[in-house]
């Protein structure tokens, strides 16, 4: 097997999604994702902790980019625009495989655990937001609000991007989700 080759991680993830795809979460074992990546499963276990991670790989380096976000703002932006510098940052990351992002999220959607795990990814997500925010000397409930409306923006713009027929970049959909709510609240 091609332990050493390049590439091993990648490799992992897009085995692990035709696989979950194929027999279901439940029923894929780490060592027939190694074998079809074309690795053992110690290999795997170098990258993965398990093979939820290979769904929700990277969550540390969000919370770290939120944070650098935040602290990157100027002192007079407000906490909306905050989150909106924070929105766009996880959008970037996020990537434009819209293909890779629904077979990703149809996994999910099939498991429970799995379903669990991702809320409990956004909260922690939701968290870390609210928190840098109230590092910077936005009053709680306010960077709560903040923190919890910009999730909410950012779920249901992947959603519309995920689900859209024409394609957009995911930057864009986010946008243009958080330019709706703000002509919401501007019209209340």
């Amino acid at each position: 097997m091609g332990r050493w080759e390049p590439g091993a991680r990648e490799r992992l993830r897009e085995a692990a999604l035709e696989l979950f795809m194929e027999r279901g979460f439940e029923q894929t074992m780490v060592a027939d994702i190694a074998e079809r990546a074309g690795v053992t499963a110690r290999t795997f276990f170098r990258y993965f902790a398990d093979k939820r991670e290979v769904l929700f790989d990277g969550s540390a380096d969000l919370a770290k980019q939120v944070q650098d976000v935040v602290e990157s703002m100027p002192p007079t932006a407000s906490a909306l625009d905050v989150v909106a510098a924070v929105l766009d940052a996880v959008a970037q990351l996020a990537g434009d495989d819209r293909d890779r992002a629904r077979v990703r999220q149809a996994v999910i959607t099939a498991n429970t655990d799995l379903r669990e795990r991702e809320l409990i990814k956004q909260a922690a997500l939701t968290a870390a937001l609210t928190d840098a925010l109230y590092q910077r000397g936005i009053d709680e409930t306010e960077a709560r609000l903040a923190a919890e409306t910009g999730i909410a923006v950012f779920r249901v713009a992947f959603s519309q991007w995920g689900d859209a027929t024409e394609n957009r970049d995911l930057r864009d959909v986010v946008r243009d989700t958080l330019t709706r709510l703000r002509l919401l609240a501007a019209a209340q």
